[in-house]
């Protein structure tokens, strides 16, 4: 039987495996009937030990070390004269040798995946001289790969996004997964794509990831975004493959398939006539499924009444037609305005036009309510003109106004005021002619910009305004006079015909056809031998000396009339007097010294003098303040000292009241306190022999036990008070007033026969008592009635 070259091919690869899996790998060496050995391209001589590759597989999960070959030199007879030494990667750590027959065993699981091979170097010894009896020669250890990996989406998972309505077979987006096995040996690095979730609408390329879609026409308005999870299997996908998976989130982006539609076919609004300009009346919205720049609308008016009244844009945010007014709205003229507007699309994709217009149309009413409008005046702005001569009362000129409404109410005019501070103007209320109320002055104001209110009679909040600009006519009223205040100097050397001013005049007027001035000297100044002058005819005049010789000495200051005319009709003229001072002068003709009297300063105290005089009087007012002070504090207190006997004093209470009648000098409500209760104390300044005066008795007058009362209180306390005028100080309780039942209140009603006090100390007191001691002492009784 003949073999193809394909099964041949896997033929020989089977028993390729089958020798790797028996555990044949091991280079045997051979001196007799080895071959010449080939690596990478060039020629080794012959040598007398010579090994392949050895091949481990990796993942070895068993208890004992892993047989990876053997080494033979065929130095060695068996006698155990030659030993055996391996250096290189993982030797001793990873890989060990059994120096008496030359057996490589592996110690430790390998992995491929983190290291592919090992290369190491074998040598032959002597072991009693311990040199070697070949040449150190090289090899490499290969790790066998097994099926250990699965395959991994390293940049998963994915967002991918596609146009809706797309077709079957649009690509979407591409996934990879890799297998860390070995690509070059067997199948376990060979993957393949397969879709687990996301059916029917998408699908995998199996070999190369590629996910396309499945179904066409999917729209985004009915769902937007699909969670699809993709499978990658190695072993070409067969049974006992590994595998990975991962998401893919794939979005449906919009396209513009969607026309706009109005949700209504008719709107009607409502507005107020008074309505202002560029305001919005409306807003509409067609409604498209679409996105973003898919969604943009354009509005625009097609057809319909009020083209020229109304129009509509869009709202950039929203994407609403917005209507506003342009011109202004009266009912009286027009009740209501019917509006076709048009939304279409800004930009329409050319592939689904056949899905019909991409555009649509509604109606929309407006109608215009009545309000009560103010009045409207004929002309928004009245210039008008009045001479400034003209008399009070005159006649300026006429506004007119009239109510919009249909009721078309009488109008009243009337002038605001915050316009007319200085009410030089009035208006008939009725027929709103204007007039003078005070004489006006064109250079005092040359125009009144005045503000006309109209009011409805029947409805005075409803005002409407008008604006009047009344210009004042120029009359030559105003005499012209000089430009300016001259200091004008002549030389003591000036020469005759010498310019020594040139002057110059201004007039408040202002005539139409401009200024001319005349200029002369007046009549008692035309023969003066001093100074001429030369009209220059340009509204100018020159001032010339006509002689020399000036002196300070014998005249500093001259005056010079001047007089000038204007050229209005009537002509005005005023006489102005320059002023000519005489000063010295240097060779250049410039002054230095003017009016030696005016310039020179009276010879008086120095600036230090000054300040001394100043320093004095400065320190003259600080020993006042201190004097001042001290004198201040040296005081006697207010409050009383213990140890001083005050009785000598005598304060005065000479201001009597007006008795009972007196309602306005004090309260009365104290005079009815009777629960006033004071602690008593007991007075400093009264001897201890001294006893209190006795209680006078008064008649019995029921009207007046009250005030009685109170004033024995009031005694009392100021008895005992020590804060109180002392004990002999005279007190005066002016409450009797005219016809007052009361009695009298002084000591002297102590004599009577009721009286207990004792006055006998009185004749002890000295001559200066005696007179109170013979009132007081017995058997006086009489003595003051």
């Amino acid at each position: 039987m003949k073999l193809g070259k394909v099964e041949f091919c896997h033929f020989l690869q089977l028993i390729a495996l089958f020798l790797c899996f028996s555990g044949m790998n091991q280079a045997e060496l051979s001196r007799s009937g080895s071959k010449p050995y080939f690596q990478s391209g060039r020629s080794r001589t012959k040598r007398s030990w010579v090994w392949n590759q050895f091949f481990v597989l990796e993942e070895y999960m068993g208890s004992d070390p892993l047989y990876v070959g053997k080494l033979h030199s065929d130095v060695d007879k068996g006698d155990g004269s030659i030993k055996y030494i391996l250096s290189g990667e993982g030797a001793s750590s990873i890989f060990i040798i059994d120096e008496n027959t030359g057996d490589i065993h592996a110690t430790k699981r390998l992995d491929r995946e983190e290291q592919a091979y090992y290369t190491l170097r074998a040598q032959a010894l002597d072991r009693l001289t311990n040199k070697p009896v070949e040449p150190e020669s090289e090899f490499v250890i290969k790790i066998q790969d097994i099926n250990d990996n699965e395959p991994k989406f390293l940049d998963g998972p994915y967002t991918a996004g596609v146009p809706e309505m797309s077709p079957v077979g649009t690509s979407v987006v591409q996934v990879t997964a890799t297998d860390a096995d070995d690509p070059t040996y067997g199948n376990s690095a060979r993957v393949v794509y397969s879709i687990l979730q996301g059916q029917p609408y998408f699908s995998v390329e199996p070999k190369t990831g590629v996910i396309k879609t499945a179904l066409p026409n999917m729209d985004r308005e009915a769902k937007d975004q699909y969670l699809l999870v993709i499978q990658a299997k190695d072993m070409v996908g067969q049974n006992g493959g590994l595998s990975g998976t991962t998401s893919v989130t794939v979005t449906l982006t919009d396209v513009n398939d969607n026309p706009p539609r109005f949700p209504r076919r008719s709107y009607q609004y409502n507005v107020p006539e008074s309505l202002p300009v560029a305001s919005v009346v409306a807003r509409i919205k067609a409604a498209d499924a679409d996105i973003g720049a898919n969604a943009e609308m354009e509005y625009k008016i097609v057809d319909g009444d009020g083209l020229g009244i109304f129009k509509i844009s869009v709202d950039k945010d929203t994407q609403e037609g917005i209507i506003t007014i342009q011109k202004e709205l009266d009912f009286e003229a027009k009740t209501s305005y019917t509006l076709r507007i048009e939304a279409a699309n800004k930009d329409a994709d050319p592939r689904f036009l056949s899905l019909g217009p991409f555009s649509d149309t509604t109606t929309v009413k407006i109608i215009v309510e009545d309000v009560d409008e103010p009045p409207v005046f004929s002309s928004p702005f009245y210039p008008m003109e009045v001479s400034e001569a003209t008399q009070v009362g005159n006649i300026i000129g006429t506004v007119a106004a009239h109510d919009p409404d249909s009721s078309n109410s009488p109008v009243r005019y009337s002038i605001d005021r915050n316009t007319d501070l200085e009410r030089y103007f009035n208006i008939d209320a009725n027929s709103g002619v204007i007039t003078t109320a005070k004489s006006l002055d064109r250079e005092t104001n040359a125009v009144h910009n005045i503000t006309v209110l109209a009011m409805e009679s029947q409805n005075p909040s409803q005002v409407g305004r008008g604006y009047v600009a009344i210009t004042i006519l120029d009359i030559n009223d105003n005499a012209p006079e000089f430009a300016m205040d001259y200091e004008t100097t002549v030389c003591e050397n000036a020469q005759p015909g010498q310019v020594i001013q040139k002057v110059s005049a201004v007039d408040k007027d202002e005539p139409a056809s401009g200024h001319q001035f005349y200029f002369s000297l007046t009549t008692e100044a035309t023969n003066n031998h001093n100074f001429t002058l030369k009209d220059n005819k340009d509204n100018t005049a020159s001032i010339l000396t006509r002689r020399n010789g000036f002196r300070r000495q014998e005249q500093s200051v001259y005056y010079l009339p001047i007089f000038i005319v204007d050229s209005g009709s009537p002509s005005l003229s005023s006489t102005n007097t320059l002023t000519i001072r005489v000063c010295d002068c240097d060779a250049d003709g410039i002054a230095q010294t003017c009016n030696a009297e005016a310039y020179v300063l009276p010879a008086g105290l120095s600036t230090g003098a000054l300040i001394a005089i100043l320093a004095c009087v400065l320190t003259l007012l600080v020993l006042i303040l201190l004097i001042v002070t001290m004198r201040r504090r040296k005081k006697e207190p207010l409050i009383f000292d213990e140890e001083r006997d005050i009785r000598e004093n005598i304060v005065r209470y000479d201001d009597e009241g007006g008795g009972e009648e007196d309602t306005e000098a004090f309260d009365m409500a104290a005079l009815r306190n009777l629960n006033v209760l004071r602690d008593s104390k007991a007075r400093r300044d009264v001897t201890p022999e001294m006893q209190l005066l006795g209680r006078p008795v008064f008649k019995g007058v029921p009207d007046n036990v009250i005030f009685r009362e109170f004033i024995w209180e009031r005694l009392k306390e100021a008895d005992v008070d020590p804060g109180a005028p002392p004990y002999d100080s005279l007190q005066t309780y002016a409450f009797e007033g005219n016809g007052s039942v009361a009695e009298s209140l002084s000591s002297l009603d102590s004599v009577s026969s009721n009286s207990e006090q004792n006055y006998d100390y009185l004749n002890d007191w000295g001559p200066r008592f005696q007179r109170l001691a013979d009132m007081y002492g017995p058997g006086q009784d009489g003595a003051c009635s």
